[in-house]
């Protein structure tokens, strides 16, 4: 009689540790999918004034047709991206786009005191600081999970149930090259 107990305290056990360890993957996956969602808000967000900080700026900046096309094609890229590879690549256009435009405004002195130029500087700064906080917050989600689905004995319920490992959100590497700029004499 006290075996049996012993054996089925030992199977209540591994019961209880299999649904934590299964609960913790899905834990994980739900998080990893929300945090993936808030980078897709802040690149919408950012997407949102790219037209607007275009607009004012090419009223001051006439010369800079070129640039106009590339962070609007960027754009279009970033609204139509759809998996996590697509959207850091067009992130990294964008982001590389919005960088010239930064500099290349430096070259306007009336444009660089626009009121409306200004608080949009501002505002899509402040997006991309939210951007790269996602951006780390979705990487650390996705080490854990990725971590967990490797160590034992999680990796036996990762595989049986197939909690596959999650892809980060990598920068381009045009995205880690200085932004060049030429602005007209």
């Amino acid at each position: 009689m006290a075996a049996l107990l012993i054996i089925l305290g030992i199977l209540a056990l591994l019961i209880i540790i299999f649904i934590a360890i299964y609960n913790s993957f899905i834990v994980r996956r739900n998080r990893i999918d929300n945090s993936f969602s808030q980078i897709d808000v802040q690149l919408k967000r950012r997407s949102e004034l790219i037209p607007k900080l275009l607009e004012v700026v090419k009223g001051y900046a006439k010369y800079e047709r070129g640039l106009f096309k590339e962070i609007t094609e960027a754009r279009t890229a970033m609204l139509k991206a759809s998996s996590i590879k697509e959207k850091a690549s067009a992130d990294a256009n964008l982001s590389k786009g919005i960088k010239t435009l930064f500099a290349v405004a430096e070259s306007y002195p009336n444009l660089k005191a626009n009121q409306n130029f200004l608080a949009l500087q501002e505002e899509i700064s402040a997006t991309e600081n939210k951007i790269a906080y996602a951006r780390q917050f979705y990487n650390d989600t996705v080490m854990e999970y990725n971590t967990m689905a490797e160590r034992f004995p999680s990796s036996i319920i990762a595989s049986t149930f197939s909690f596959k490992k999650r892809e980060f959100f990598k920068a381009e590497e045009s995205a880690k090259r200085d932004v060049k700029v030429s602005v007209p004499e």
